[in-house]
């Protein structure tokens, strides 16, 4: 097997997007930063509602998770339920559930005039190995608590052991890129303007907000920060999300065909199944355990497109959305989807839209940001712990060569940098590409991510080019070059 393509399947097979980015100074009722599910979905709901809105993308529309994930629009999420059921009770259980299906009808309505491969599937949790059926048991009770019309099964459409499965019919399955780019075309046309290579690098501090960028800024009433991880730390999101990366690969059949089921395995190691048209997604693991696996259990043909995406996962188990802080009546933010962004940032993106417009949605305080409770405490404090153990253990570790010669090519390595350290890579070409290691968010040590030649901050998420290029959020501000 090769593999052909390091994107998605989505990105490489989209229609394009190629739009104006800001420049000088306009206004808007709204300015909405981040042009993803989320951001785009909040902007659309509020231009149908007569508001002037304008989308502020760092990159191109659909560029960031929303075109590298799995597919999946399901209000089935892996064993969320009796997770949720265990930690915060049946109520709160079935809040989220009439949430998630809300999103996924929400997305089914918005892309039913779209041309983005929109389909009814199956949805299935299931358990690979006879030791996890307890776990698979629980979820359907726990799912049938909270209101889905779920089913008990033993058999799925899959070629690998299934010994039981909770089973949500009518959930959906589409192409992500052209979906979320159809939602900037449907914005477009209700009058809403979409900017793209307009990278947000500060916003004022209070009402009348001025957005600003490197060419441009923009004045708006109202800010819906839709990032995926806030650029803002005015809300303490940061404390409240833990970063979390997965991969995925597309690969061709020569016989037999790919999953019926948007499916999930539990327990370790964890699978994730899908198909487009002819094509096995398959998810879950690292590049090669997914490229061995899938020759293993189909008759793959070819692998042909990679890609990875990391998610922003709230302390408790629920979406973020609603007022950035208490007492914030113009600033939004919206975040914390854990790797189902397409039926939760959509269902956030309801939320903070009638927030927005004076309606109050039955969602509000499911996913308030003001939120807490005893259990989610504890969570928290566990989970800060691990960040402090980041920040402080990265100061205390070494370099790991002392020079250049050291560096073979595609790797890179941490080198003495006068007091401090840099990382510096070696590409295919034999050139030398070197970088501050201090993350430009809140000064966490980046570390080298191989699989996608990329540094990236254990703290919070940040990503950078081997030139210090931001890729992903918080961070705003690139990583200083440094002499090779």
């Amino acid at each position: 097997m090769t593999t052909t393509a390091d994107q998605s399947l989505w990105l490489a097979t989209a229609a394009a997007s190629s739009r104006a980015s800001l420049r000088g100074r306009e206004r808007a009722e709204v300015a909405v930063i981040g042009g993803g599910i989320a951001g785009l979905t909040t902007a659309l709901l509020l231009a149908r509602r007569g508001m002037n809105v304008a989308v502020l993308e760092a990159g191109r529309v659909a560029e960031g998770a929303s075109g590298n994930n799995t597919a999946k629009v399901t209000a089935l999420q892996s064993t969320v339920y009796s997770t949720l059921a265990r930690e915060h009770g049946t109520a709160t259980a079935t809040a989220y559930a009439e949430a998630a299906l809300a999103g996924v009808e929400l997305v089914a309505e918005l892309a039913e005039p779209m041309n983005c491969g929109l389909q009814r599937r199956p949805a299935a949790t299931f358990a690979m190995d006879a030791d996890d059926v307890a776990i698979v048991r629980a979820e359907h009770e726990a799912a049938q608590q909270a209101g889905l019309p779920v089913e008990w099964t033993d058999s799925l459409d899959l070629p690998v052991p299934v010994h039981g499965a909770v089973r949500l019919p009518g959930q959906l399955a589409l192409h992500p890129a052209d979906y979320v780019r159809g939602l900037a075309d449907a914005l477009e046309a209700e009058g809403g303007r979409v900017l793209e290579d307009s990278r947000v690098r500060q916003v004022s501090a209070a009402p009348p907000y001025r957005v600003t960028t490197d060419e441009g800024s923009l004045d708006a009433r109202t800010v819906v920060v839709a990032t995926h991880y806030p650029i803002l730390d005015r809300g303490l999101f940061f404390p409240r999300l833990e970063v979390q990366r997965s991969y995925c690969v597309a690969a061709t059949l020569r016989s037999g065909k790919p999953p019926g089921e948007l499916a999930i395995s539990v327990g370790s190691p964890l699978w994730s199944f899908a198909a487009y048209e002819d094509r096995l997604i398959l998810g879950g693991q690292g590049y090669p355990e997914l490229g061995e696996f899938a020759a293993r259990h189909f008759d793959v043909d070819e692998v042909t497109h990679r890609w990875s995406a990391q998610d922003p996962k709230a302390y408790d188990s629920i979406p973020i959305a609603g007022p950035y802080f208490p007492g914030a009546r113009r600033l939004w933010v919206e975040t914390g989807f854990g790797k189902w962004g397409l039926a939760m940032g959509t269902a956030a993106a309801a939320v903070v839209a009638d927030g927005i417009t004076g309606s109050v949605s039955p969602h509000r305080d499911l996913f308030s940001p003001q939120r807490i409770s005893l259990k989610s405490a504890e969570k928290l404090v566990r989970q800060n712990t691990k960040v402090a153990k980041d920040f402080v253990g990265d100061r205390l570790a070494h370099a790991d060569a002392k020079s250049t010669e050291h560096i073979a090519v595609d790797q890179a390595k941490v080198l003495p940098d006068g007091r401090g350290r840099k990382g510096v890579y070696r590409d295919r070409e034999g050139e030398l590409h070197a970088v501050s290691l201090r993350c430009t968010h809140l000064g966490c040590f980046v570390r080298f991510n191989a699989a996608e030649r990329s540094w990236d901050c254990p703290c919070h998420g940040s990503r950078f080019d081997v030139d210090g290029t931001v890729l992903e959020g918080p961070a705003t501000a690139p990583l200083p070059r440094r002499t090779p």
